[in-house]
């Protein structure tokens, strides 16, 4: 471990620490000076945190903020600051109050007019993005997936015309369930990544059409394991030569329920478009 050294800064801060989303090595040397000066590090797991610490030498105290108890222990923390200790803040991994504990205590922060200082670093919606090949000029980060299958339904219709990369994370008990409701909403075309174990010695960034996505995951029980993102194009205007998506993706729900046949007939009324090239479509898109 260093010798302690003085902050940047005299006065009472709160300083939001990023820490690795799996490879160790990808942790700053200012993410090491601060967690070693501070006088506190609020942690979302100080057991997780501890063999962190542990590992880089550093023998600062922690205190335990999580979801459960941080807005009961934020104002603790606070009259800590302005008592004159400084903090870091720390998720389990990542960037905190990125779908982490945080918000509340930052929050109390700034009204109590304390400084808060953010230190970059590793972020796995930033990681997946930078290596989807997806459009990264506009993307949104819409945090975990619903837990059941109609609230996930209803986020996929809600982002199905959104022309900007939305970016979810995703367990990897429910994966399946989540790219078959995908699958559903969105289409067979619709180009989805999944970014899986990322910086990690298994990390895989697979970007396939939805269809073929689904099929290559259900294929492989190793890509159903471990900590996930799922990275989703945004909507694409077609051309005039192109069968609208919505189109593809409402005979994609018919066609569960009645021949294809008919199902391309209904969309193709729905739609006022010509039956053929929906069922062409079909033939070539749809088992």
């Amino acid at each position: 471990m260093t010798d302690k050294k003085t902050l940047p800064t005299e006065v009472p801060t709160l300083y939001i620490v990023p820490t690795p989303i799996g490879n160790l090595g990808d942790i700053t040397q200012r993410a090491l000076d601060t967690l070693n000066n501070v006088d506190l590090i609020a942690a979302e797991d100080t057991r997780h945190t501890g063999k962190l610490l542990s590992h880089f030498g550093i023998s600062t105290k922690t205190f335990a903020l999580h979801d459960h108890n941080e807005q009961q222990k934020a104002q603790v923390l606070v009259e800590k600051l302005l008592a004159g200790y400084s903090i870091a803040l720390v998720s389990d991994a990542g960037t905190p109050l990125i779908s982490d504990p945080g918000y509340h205590l930052v929050t109390k922060c700034r009204q109590a007019g304390v400084k808060v200082v953010p230190l970059p670093g590793a972020c796995a919606v930033v990681t997946a993005l930078s290596a989807s090949g997806l459009p990264s000029d506009r993307f949104s980060f819409e945090g975990f997936l619903p837990a059941k299958s109609k609230g996930r339904k209803d986020k996929f219709l809600e982002i199905a015309k959104v022309e900007r990369t939305c970016i979810f994370y995703e367990s990897p008990h429910r994966i399946l369930d989540s790219l078959h409701d995908m699958l559903e909403i969105l289409g067979p075309e619709r180009e989805v990544v999944l970014a899986r174990e990322l910086t990690k010695t298994f990390e895989t960034i697979q970007g396939l059409p939805l269809a073929k996505l689904v099929d290559w995951v259900k294929s492989d029980e190793n890509q159903q394991r471990g900590e996930m993102a799922l990275l989703i194009h945004g909507y694409r205007a077609v051309s005039d030569d192109s069968l609208p998506e919505e189109a593809t993706r409402t005979l994609t729900i018919l066609n569960k329920e009645l021949p294809l046949k008919k199902a391309a007939a209904l969309a193709a009324e729905i739609y006022n478009l010509k039956k053929n090239p929906l069922y062409k479509w079909g033939l070539e898109h749809l088992d």
